[in-house]
């Protein structure tokens, strides 16, 4: 069986060697670089063991994207904490929406007025939306992608009303301020649990290179919108 790879990021910024990888089932780390050939060099090796090749690679390689710690503790705190994220980040709060479905939004009488096929009426005047709206009238950014089926499901199509081949993870998640990422933990019911804080760096890198991919591939709403209405 195949392993399980996860790329965690490259020292190289312009091709993709050296580069590192974690085996998501045994926690080993794959690295790949430049091999080590010159016999004098070989020589002073100790333990290399006959099929073992040795690499070469930089060792901010290792420092920026190898795992500090053997087995990461997760740090999970409620939602009221996962709140206060948002009342103090300073730059930058941007997501990645993957969930087909999201059961607190089904509860929303916004919800039922979508699929009435009614426009939503949106409060703005909730707590959220005051938060957000002092944030970005004061030079902070909040953006979101959201990915959705080639045939978008109800809760996809109404995430996107309110906002009018990827190796995306199946993860919902916040980075805030590019120092911390807030992974959403749901249940098998789609309601919202807890959150886990990820503040290692290599962990942070890595759902960052995440965000570029789908910034990269994405496309506005309105785009997205007139493409799904000539599909319909």
């Amino acid at each position: 069986m195949a392993r399980r790879l996860r790329f965690n990021g490259t020292g190289s910024g312009e091709g993709g060697c050296p580069a590192l990888h974690e085996d998501l089932d045994s926690g080993e780390i794959i690295v790949h670089g430049t091999p080590l050939t010159e016999p004098e060099d070989v020589a002073q090796l100790r333990h290399l063991s006959p099929g073992e090749v040795a690499i070469v690679v930089p060792r901010a390689l290792l420092v920026d994207f190898g795992p500090k710690e053997v087995v990461r503790v997760p740090r999970v705190v409620d939602l009221d904490a996962f709140g206060r994220l948002f009342e103090n980040f300073e730059h930058t709060a941007w997501r990645l929406e993957s969930r087909r479905r999201y059961a607190s939004d089904e509860a929303a009488d916004t919800y039922a007025q979508f699929l009435r096929g009614e426009r939503p009426s949106w409060d703005f005047q909730t707590a959220w939306s005051t938060t957000i709206r002092h944030k970005t009238s004061g030079g902070a950014t909040v953006g979101r992608v959201r990915v959705v089926d080639s045939r978008p499901t109800p809760g996809q199509r109404y995430l996107m009303a309110h906002a009018e081949r990827l190796r995306l993870p199946a993860e919902d998640f916040w980075i805030v301020d590019s120092r911390l990422v807030a992974v959403l933990n749901f249940d098998g019911d789609d309601n919202l649990l807890d959150v886990e804080l990820i503040t290692e760096p290599a962990e942070v890198c890595r759902y960052a290179q995440v965000r570029d991919t789908a910034w990269h591939h994405a496309v506005p709403y309105e785009t997205f919108g007139a493409q799904s209405a000539m599909e319909e």
